[in-house]
């Protein structure tokens, strides 16, 4: 098969790096955790609202990823799809500025659903390029190294935000003990609601390379034309994929296991803050911590993708992911893991200066070792099982699998947060799904489907 240039490759790369920085601001670390903390007037009511607002979008994102998938097969060209989310996200996220603390619940919700949605969506065409860009054997490889990149994007970012502009409310000084630049007043959180504009001028800057050195598929039918016809193939497609049992299992499998990463992912900023009253400099270096793990993460499955599978990877991955979630839920002040283990001491009273918070820390870190490459070997699994030309709709449906179902453990989080009024409780759903997805997959053949090469 023809591969893609050296040039063409980095560009498409470059897309993880330029879109990251939006899920590890806005979404996990700074935004996120302000907005349950401070726009909320209640930080449990603000976890339940927010996860609400990342089951929304969900529910959006499963039952179009799969249409606009199929649609793109058909027009053959994904960048004007990427472009044309491309504004949707940036103005969406420009618009969260004005998310200032008592201003309403419901206006930032709207907004971060919009640009979520947007994301994932461009997300869906990118995934789909990668068949053509490289030979089978090179695709883990270049998913996950691309997935590193991206942390290591969000990690400078989250390092710009904690050391400059995001500052405490009670001193006015951000980490490095400096006032915040241009003037941002930490009273009024300007800090941390200046990460949306943030993300959005990083996307729109380095999404660039994509556009002018990655080629694009050919055209081939109008859009108007596409529609029905990738609306019939659509149709089509849904139906053999329960002809195709390999595919059809991992589908299932992921649907279940992403659930879980997606809200581990979305939640967990906002539960340590919860949990630890962290502000906005513990979760920024919490975040750096974990990046820094992401990274060496990814970097080492990439070298394992080729040699074990890619498999093997997400499965290893779980299991991690597994044995945080359990940690990070049972720990609380003075012991960890349900209390079989005390932990004794005073608080130091420096950065996560007690016992638990450490222990919390180190639960972390299993996380930041496997959430990139669950997710990086889980699309090469996806790309490995399906042709270039069946790429397009298929990856529609792999986001339909990783989104189908993801209102439901953020809306089982909420829902458990609100009726309990504990943010603990809540988070502990998130175990039942990444070992229910994990159960399936040791199931699953390797590729889903044969291919020819």
């Amino acid at each position: 098969m023809a591969v893609a240039s050296r040039r063409g490759i980095w560009g498409w790369m470059l897309f993880d790096w330029a879109a990251q920085p939006f899920f590890t601001v806005v979404t996990t670390f700074i935004f996120g955790p302000y907005f349950v903390s401070r726009v909320a007037s209640d930080p449990a009511m603000g976890q339940a609202a927010w996860g609400y607002g990342i089951a929304i979008s969900g529910l959006f994102i499963a039952v179009l990823s799969p249409v606009l998938g199929s649609i793109a097969d058909q027009t053959g060209r994904r960048k004007p799809w990427i472009g044309f989310f491309a504004v949707i996200k940036i103005l969406s996220l420009l618009m969260l500025w004005f998310a200032a603390p008592g201003s309403g619940l419901i206006m930032p919700l709207v907004f971060f659903s919009l640009a979520s949605i947007a994301a994932e969506f461009s997300i869906v065409f990118n995934d789909s390029m990668m068949p053509r860009l490289v030979a089978p054997k090179d695709i883990g490889r270049i998913s996950n190294m691309a997935w590193g990149l991206g942390y290591l994007g969000g990690m400078i970012v989250l390092i710009f935000v904690v050391a400059f502009m995001a500052a405490s409310p009670v001193t006015g000084k951000t980490m490095l003990g400096l006032s915040p630049i241009f003037g941002l007043d930490p009273a009024s959180g300007e800090g941390d609601r200046a990460t949306a504009p943030l993300a959005a001028l990083w996307y729109f800057v380095f999404i660039l390379p994509m556009f002018f050195f990655t080629a694009d598929g050919s055209s081939s039918l109008r859009v108007g034309k596409a529609v029905g016809v990738g609306l019939a193939q659509l149709r089509s497609t849904l139906g053999e994929v329960r002809q195709r049992p390999g595919i059809f299992r991992f589908l299932f499998g992921r649907m279940i296991y992403q659930d879980g990463v997606n809200a581990l992912i979305a939640l967990g900023g906002a539960f340590a803050a919860t949990m630890f009253g962290w502000a906005t400099a513990e979760i920024g270096i919490f975040g750096i911590i974990l990046n820094v793990v992401a990274i060496a993460g990814c970097i080492a499955a990439s070298k394992l993708d080729t040699m074990l599978g890619s498999k093997i990877v997400v499965a290893v991955s779980l299991v991690l992911l597994t044995i945080a979630t359990i940690g990070i839920v049972s720990t609380g002040p003075g012991y960890t893991l349900f209390g079989l283990l005390q932990l004794p001491g005073a608080d130091s009273g420096g950065l996560f200066g007690t016992p638990a918070e450490k222990a919390y820390i180190g639960f972390g870190l299993l996380i930041g070792m496997a959430f990139g490459p669950v997710q990086a070997s889980s699309r090469s699994y996806m790309a490995r099982s399906v042709t270039a030309d069946e790429a397009g709709r298929y990856f529609g449906i792999y986001a339909l699998s990783g989104r189908a179902t993801s209102f439901l453990a953020p809306f089982l989080v909420a829902t458990v947060t609100a009726l309990s009024g504990s943010p603990r409780l809540g988070m502990a759903v998130i175990i039942l799904f990444l070992l229910a997805g994990l159960a399936i997959l040791v199931r699953t053949p390797y590729p889903a489907a044969r291919i020819n090469a």
